[in-house]
Parts: C-alpha cells; sequence; structure tokens
C-alpha cells in the first residue's frame, strides 16, 4: 500500500533524527521533496542532501541535519497542508511565523519557495509546511 502523505513522512524522519540527535538520515527520493530540501539548504536550516542508493522501493535521500551548540537549529516544523485539507494562501494573506524568525514553504507557480521568496516575487500558492 503507498503512502498518503509523502512529505509529512520526510518532516517527521527530519523531526525524529534531531530529537535523537542524528547526524543524518534517509528517506524515499521525490521531486516535492527534493525541492523542500532545497529550500530548508537554501535557508540554512538543514546542512545538505544528497541521493543515496536506495533498496528495491528505489533511491534515497541523505538529508544532513544541522545542530548549533548541540541544539537542532530547526526547532519545529509542521506540516500545513494536508492531503485531507489543502491550505493555500495569497501572498499578501501569509502571516509571518514566529515574528520573522520561522519561514513558511509554499508551492507556487514559480515552484517551491520560502514566503520571503514568494513576497519577492509577488506570488501565493499552497503553504506546504512551516519551520522555526
Amino acid at each position: 500500500m503507498g503512502m498518503t502523505d509523502p512529505l509529512g513522512d520526510m518532516l517527521t524522519r527530519i523531526r525524529n533524527g534531531q530529537k535523537a540527535k542524528m547526524s543524518n538520515v534517509l528517506c524515499p527520493a521525490s521531486k516535492l521533496r527534493a525541492n523542500v530540501l532545497e529550500v530548508l539548504k537554501r535557508e540554512g536550516y538543514i546542512r545538505d542532501f544528497s541521493a543515496a542508493a536506495g533498496g528495491e522501493r528505489g533511491p534515497d535521500f541523505k538529508i544532513e541535519l544541522k545542530y548549533n551548540e548541540g541544539e537542532p537549529v530547526i526547532r519545529e516544523i509542521s506540516r500545513v497542508s494536508k492531503p485531507g485539507r489543502r491550505v493555500y494562501s495569497r501572498i499578501a494573506d501569509l502571516p509571518r511565523g514566529y515574528n520573522g524568525l520561522g519561514i513558511s514553504i509554499l508551492s507556487t507557480p514559480r515552484g517551491v519557495l520560502s514566503d520571503n521568496e514568494a513576497r519577492a516575487a509577488n506570488v501565493g500558492g499552497e503553504v506546504l509546511c512551516r519551520v522555526y
């Protein structure tokens, strides 16, 4: 049986890996996951990610988690738009998370962007997740 929320699964793997103080975690590869990981890397929440040889199910991503003085850089990561309830937002209606310290990741017509990049491009879209 297939997975119903692949992005939510990846976010949970990152959350659990950081709680367990792991240096890296593995998750199945997909284009959406790669785009979200690219935004997380660009914004400084993870060190890097790379393709790793997977098992019979296909390739994996090896995600290198980031820590600052022993504490995880990602304090909170949560899914906003879920398979049962999609959340869309115009850029004017998108709230700033944690007084500008956190980011929201959006799927827009111009690709997967952070909320700051979406504001600069003046495009809205589906709010995938929030990171703080």
